[in-house]
């Protein structure tokens, strides 16, 4: 099977939320999120050049700009690679390739299994360096099933809207997605607010005096990709105590996080305006107690 002829194009959203208990409700997309307080900010993702450099080069093997063959697979598509590193003298060192996600639209006479094995053996295999893949790899590869209906046919609606001015004025890190015309179904939205929680929590508990709290989600999964802090040298304790604490006492699936903030109140008009954050009656910025 050949995938040709894709035109490039940035994670899009699409909902699909299709599981009705909490724990159960799945990412409907690839997002990364922020948050922030005072001397507090959260957000998640792999951030290094080497994710990057990955992403868009599978997003280029995608594309097949040289091909004039017609496209077996249509135009929408997500991809994310989650990178492990390593710190020596400042230096940001790569080290292994944690978990792979790629969605690809595709025709409806192609089968999903013959989308998984092109997108690992002609996508991933010609993209990514041997040394950087294990046998610990996670490989997410059309995480949510079939993919035939995509683009504006299956998503469309408001959205971009004043996505700095809604969070930290450029203070804190942002994951690019925008809460405006997103319901609590969307990562981009739900998990920002709790990516908040924490980082309020922690400071509050006065486990550190600023952090931030980065927070990774691919579509058709549950758990988050990954977590992460920085604390930027204000905690006595170290990141990976910090995580445990946040593990042991946050639960950021995307159904438990609708549940713990009770997001399915009608409290989205009073974020219209003046901001998402720092502001009373949001549950998002009311500190959890933390046990630790």
């Amino acid at each position: 099977m050949e995938i040709r002829g894709l035109r490039r194009q940035f994670v899009k959203a699409r909902g699909l939320l299709h599981h009705r208990t909490p724990p159960r409700v799945v990412a409907g997309f690839l997002q990364q999120l922020s948050g922030t307080l005072l001397h507090c900010l959260s957000s998640r993702a792999p951030a290094s050049r080497k994710a990057q450099w990955c992403r868009h080069r599978s997003a280029f093997r995608l594309t097949g700009a040289d091909s004039a063959e017609e496209s077996r697979a249509p135009e929408d598509r997500q991809l994310k690679v989650t990178v492990k590193y390593i710190q020596q003298n400042g230096a940001v060192i790569p080290v292994r390739v944690h978990t792979i996600v790629i969605s690809v639209q595709h025709d409806e006479t192609v089968s999903l299994c013959d989308m998984q094995e092109a997108l690992k053996n002609k996508v991933i295999k010609a993209v990514v360096p041997d040394k950087y893949l294990d046998e610990k790899t996670i490989y997410h590869l059309q995480p949510s099933g079939r993919f035939v209906i995509g683009g504006p046919q299956g998503d469309a609606g408001v959205t971009g809207r004043k996505i700095i001015v809604d969070t930290y004025g450029g203070w804190g890190a942002h994951g690019g997605g925008a809460f405006s015309g997103k319901d609590y179904t969307k990562v981009d939205r739900s998990a920002a607010y709790a990516a908040r929680w924490v980082a309020k929590s922690l400071v509050h508990s006065k486990l550190c005096h600023r952090v931030l709290v980065q927070v990774s989600y691919a579509i058709g999964v549950a758990q988050p990709l990954s977590v992460s802090l920085f604390t930027y040298g204000t905690s006595e304790k170290t990141e990976k105590e910090l995580l445990d604490i946040v593990n042991k006492n946050f639960d950021l699936r995307p159904g438990v996080i609708v549940r713990d903030l009770d997001l399915k109140k009608p409290l989205y008009q009073n974020t219209a305006c003046y901001g998402h954050f720092g502001r009373e009656g949001f549950s998002w910025e009311v500190p959890k107690e933390l046990i630790f």
